[in-house]
């Protein structure tokens, strides 16, 4: 919008920060029946730009901070102190929009496990799952576990590439269950991915949520773009408005009913801080005067690490000739006038939900199978046809935390992952790896395995393996659990949302997970999403 003029006397029932998975799912929701202002600090998702909507440019809209915020994470210990690449969206519908597309619930036990904890009961699967249904648009599945009327349009992949297939046969000839819908009855097992494209184009939840209307309804929704928060306004131990910059102007809402912040792992517990919510000695070492002292904003971070084990392709079956610049002009061709053609997939079309250990209660680890060897962010391609498996633990050990680097709202703040610090994690990578192995060592490949690119047929023992992996270990880009929901003295929300000690303020992201979910986080953060706007707006819970 352009225009704006905010006084001290402007008012919303409800401010929400951040349009991303969640906030865009919120802004719908409340705006139906109240007053909604959107606050996101990134721009608009263009119609104009094909990086946001052709499925296949993911790696484009990864290499810059056009549309993402562009973090990186402080010298990782586990990793050779190497500095990982942290994306997190920065546009209109959030990460949603800069993502690999990939629509995985997670696993019935994710949420079981929530519900375990004190004051969580109501995260148990079975009450999580009309919300999951709430939010579908698929034709996949049976009708008791998909929902088939929702704003976001589900597809899958046609998966005919003979690699796909390949993958396919492997797991059956290894006993391996096929999963007919990793989001219904079995998560466990091969099979093909759900994702977010609609007739062959990225589908946000900005396009899912935020061009819904509201005709029928007695509430409005505004949205500003390019509208970075600064701090939430704190009085009387309760959230009362935000302080935002825009187009170089600090303005000041303040909203009725309550401010919702909805940033994600990363800029969620920074927002706090920075509003003096946290841990109060670490906030006044920043210069920041404390309201509430909760230890635990910032702690707890969860992240998935995955590595890629490649191999040369014997046969010109894998999607490397797309990546030819002369072959480009002509998939971006008929991509933008049929929506068609290598542009129009993701190509993250198969994979896997297994077990490291027949001990294991439930998968821990998640595969993605790509008919090409290259990174995610398009760099370090092979020179040559290739595919690849990224494999890494769902269940990590290990933990991290975001910090303030200083108390200037526009300074990155401290980002350390610890990734593979703990035993168990580099057991269960290990494990992964051989798993690959396994699978493309059948006789379904055979026709098509070359060379072992990465780690390398030398690299067979423990020592060997870990020291690939913190060489070469990548963020699969879920960060989460940074404001995690509980009762105990390091929770930061209760199972609402809602931030402990100070009123009217939520925060609702994957942040608020306790622990991070089984695969990619796009959907269980929609859930949530859906989830809390039912119980801030007091309806009766869905039953399933």
């Amino acid at each position: 919008m352009s225009g704006l003029k905010i006084t001290k006397q402007d008012q919303t029932d409800y401010i929400i920060i951040g349009a991303g998975s969640a906030g865009s799912v919120l802004a719908s929701r409340l705006s139906r029946s109240h007053h909604v202002t959107l606050l996101e600090a990134g721009s608009k998702d263009h119609a104009w730009d094909y990086r946001l909507h052709m499925p296949a440019a993911l790696s484009h809209v990864l290499s810059n901070d056009r549309y993402n915020w562009f973090y990186n994470s402080e010298p990782e210990p586990g990793l050779d102190n190497r500095q990982l690449y942290c994306p997190r969206g920065r546009v209109l519908g959030g990460s949603s929009s800069i993502n690999g597309m990939i629509f995985v619930r997670g696993n019935k036990g994710d949420f079981d496990d929530w519900a375990n904890a004190p004051g969580m009961e109501s995260w148990d699967y079975d009450r999580c799952l009309p919300y999951f249904k709430r939010s579908e648009n698929t034709i996949y599945g049976v009708d008791s576990h998909r929902g088939r009327v929702g704003p976001m349009h589900i597809s899958r992949g046609e998966a005919d590439n003979p690699l796909f297939e390949a993958w396919l046969a492997a797991g059956e000839e290894l006993g391996v269950h096929r999963s007919e819908d990793f989001n219904g009855l079995q998560q466990e097992g091969v099979g093909v991915f759900d994702r977010t494209i609609k007739a062959g184009r990225r589908f946000s939840t900005a396009q899912g949520y935020l061009t819904q209307g509201n005709d029928d309804g007695e509430g409005s929704l505004t949205i500003y773009s390019g509208a970075q928060v600064q701090k939430i306004l704190l009085n009387n131990q309760k959230a009362e408005g935000v302080e935002f910059r825009r187009r170089g102007k600090t303005h000041k809402i303040y909203a009725n009913s309550e401010v919702i912040l909805c940033g994600g792992a990363i800029n969620s517990p920074h927002l706090l801080m920075l509003s003096g919510i946290g841990n109060a000695s670490e906030l006044k070492s920043a210069g920041i005067d404390p309201v509430v002292d909760l230890p635990g904003v910032g702690e707890n971070l969860q992240d998935h690490l995955e590595i890629y084990v490649q191999y040369a392709c014997e046969q010109p079956v894998s999607i490397y000739p797309s990546l030819h610049w002369y072959n480009q002009a002509m998939i971006g061709l008929q991509w933008y006038l049929m929506n068609t053609g290598a542009g129009a997939t993701n190509h993250f079309e198969t994979g896997a939900f297994l077990r490291s250990a027949p001990s294991v209660p439930y998968p821990d680890l998640q595969f993605h199978f790509l008919p090409v060897a290259m990174n995610y962010d398009g760099r370090d391609r092979h020179k040559g046809h290739g595919f690849q498996v990224h494999v890494g633990p769902m269940k990590p050990t290990s933990r991290g935390h975001v910090k303030l680097k200083s108390n200037d709202p526009n300074s990155a703040p401290n980002i350390l992952f610890n990734y593979q610090t703990t035993t168990e994690d580099r057991e269960v990578m290990r494990a992964g790896i051989r798993r690959v192995r396994e699978l493309i060592g059948t006789k379904a490949f055979s026709p098509y395995k070359g060379r072992e690119l990465k780690p390398g047929a030398g690299a067979t023992t423990d020592s060997e393996l870990d020291a690939f992996v913190r060489a070469h270990g990548e963020s699969a880009y879920h960060p989460s659990c940074t404001c995690r929901m509980g009762e105990d003295e390091m929770a930061v929300v209760n199972a609402s949302g809602q931030v402990h000690g100070i009123g009217n303020l939520r925060v609702v992201d994957a942040s608020i997970m306790p622990t991070v979910t089984n695969g990619n986080l796009n959907a269980p953060v929609i859930m949530m999403a859906e989830k809390l706007s039912d119980d801030i707006l007091g309806a009766e819970p869905l039953l399933r």
